[in-house]
């Protein structure tokens, strides 16, 4: 018998490693995959930054003759970053702090030379000069951070004004670099702004599926994906500010700024249907919970809806505003109206939060909270 326990206790333990080791495989190659769409998406950037920096140092060498521009190649590196958003602005700030903190390195090793009390002085000079002129934080540190590398990495006086050219030349070059961007900034809102919607739908079949069959797991399941959302529109802000940006300052694609602005003001309205979902959400948790029905009329109101939702999703991942949801969206609100109230509170509560998603969703089409609400009937 004991024999017979140890085999099974053995086998058991066996079982539990497979497992385990199965699962880690899955995890790391999950984690691979999460980690090579991360390289995709800086990929361009990654290239764009490299070629900045070989040729600074090559126009260095070529056109103002210095055997070693390092800071051409650096200055390059730090102007240009690892984001498109405000990337010229940032190109500016961190100039002014690359031109003044190599500036005052330069000088100071002419005038002093270096040591410990050179590289004090020299950094609180250029950190101080950089707040007078009422720079950023960023333009400040870059100040203080040149000056002191100028001061001990490469103090040779003999150079003269050679380091604060070689930074000149990087960040000009920086600059035009800027000026070129993919078209991935322009076209991630508009994705994400669908993935948002797409989201929304499935929630809200969730939470008519939980309603349904009054399944306790379903509708803590509903509540989760509709919190889901949150994380979703902060990536929706800043990827909009992001486009926004690239098209206020490269001149190759202006074109594309009418499009990318009235993406980013979809933010606004559907920041507010996910607010409401998330209230649709809690109360159809709480209606699983109290094993409240909610009538099947207002079940069919949450089917239309997320019909008309994905209809939404669908037109923005065809690059085009929503404005064609328009009619499907007035004919659900309209069939609000017929229905009426009745039923319990939650189901009360459905219908009210469904009516509210509805103006938001009219707003998505490109009207006015106040031309949206006109369109949703009072209920009777």
């Amino acid at each position: 018998m004991q024999e017979r326990w140890k085999r099974s206790a053995l086998h058991e333990m066996t079982l539990q490693a497979f497992d385990l080791s199965e699962q880690a495989a899955r995890f790391g190659l999950a984690e691979q995959q999460r980690r090579l769409e991360r390289w995709r998406a800086r990929r361009f950037m990654i290239v764009q930054i490299a070629l900045a920096a070989g040729t600074a140092w090559f126009l260095g060498q070529r056109i103002l003759g210095h055997p070693m521009p390092f800071f051409a190649s650096v200055a390059a590196i730090l102007c240009l970053g690892f984001s498109f958003g405000q990337r010229v602005s940032r190109v500016v700030e961190v100039s002014f702090g690359v031109f003044i903190g190599v500036f005052m390195g330069d000088l100071f090793v002419m005038l002093f030379g270096t040591g410990p009390w050179q590289i004090a002085l020299v950094c609180f000079v250029a950190m101080s000069v950089a707040t007078w002129f009422n720079a950023k934080p960023l333009m400040i540190n870059q100040s203080g951070i040149q000056a002191a590398t100028v001061m001990t990495l490469m103090p040779a006086p003999g150079q003269g004004l050679s380091r604060w050219q070689d930074a000149l030349l990087g960040c000009a070059l920086a600059m035009a670099f800027a000026l070129v961007a993919p078209t991935s900034p322009i076209q991630k809102p508009r994705l994400i702004a669908g993935a948002v919607l797409e989201q929304c739908s499935r929630t809200i079949r969730e939470a008519r599926e939980a309603l349904r069959t009054q399944d306790r797991t379903k509708g803590e399941k509903v509540l989760d994906l509709a919190r889901a959302t949150e994380q979703q529109l902060r990536q929706l802000a800043d990827a909009a500010s992001e486009g926004v940006a690239v098209t206020r300052y490269s001149p190759f694609l202006r074109s594309e700024r009418h499009h990318v602005q009235a993406v980013a003001e979809l933010v606004a309205p559907l920041d507010r249907l996910c607010r409401n979902l998330r209230v649709l959400a809690r109360r159809a948790t709480i209606a699983t919970w109290r094993s409240e029905s909610v009538p099947d009329d207002y079940l069919d109101v949450l089917d239309h809806l997320a019909d008309a939702v994905d209809f939404c999703a669908t037109e923005l991942a065809a690059r085009r505003l929503p404005e064609r949801a328009r009619p499907r969206i007035i004919a659900v609100a309209e069939e609000t109206d017929g229905i009426g109230v009745h039923g319990s509170l939650s189901g009360i509560v459905v219908l009210a939060q469904s009516r509210s998603m509805l103006v938001d969703l009219l707003e998505l089409t490109g009207l006015s909270y106040a031309e949206s609400r006109a369109l949703v009937p009072e209920a009777d």
